[in-house]
């Protein structure tokens, strides 16, 4: 267990986690192929052949750089729009990840 990741294994416990100990994150870009670095060939696959995915990975992309800069303080924001934009990201990577399982 780290204070950074704290004592939860799947990516939704680990923001719940977060965000119930306020524990600051530390500017991590989370782009998709870190985050799934075992399916960067079907990252790729998906990005050249469903409309889907990519529409659904430019979202994560956006909203991933928007939380950068709020984290970075070189966009302000209040609390509750960063929690909403994190839990938006999440929703968004739970739904590539299913994607990925499935292909």
């Amino acid at each position: 267990m780290s204070a950074r990741t704290g004592p939860a294994t799947s990516p939704r416990e680990r923001l719940a986690w977060l965000l119930k100990s306020r524990v600051a994150m530390t500017h991590v870009h989370h782009e998709l192929a870190e985050e799934f670095p075992h399916h960067k060939d079907k990252l790729h696959e998906l990005k050249m052949s469903d409309a889907h995915y990519v529409k659904i990975a430019n979202e994560y992309t956006e909203i991933n750089h928007e939380i950068h800069l709020i984290e970075s303080g070189h966009e302000p924001a209040t609390d509750e729009r960063a929690e909403t934009l994190k839990k938006k990201r999440l929703m968004l990577k739970d739904q590539i990840a299913a994607m990925l399982e499935a292909k």
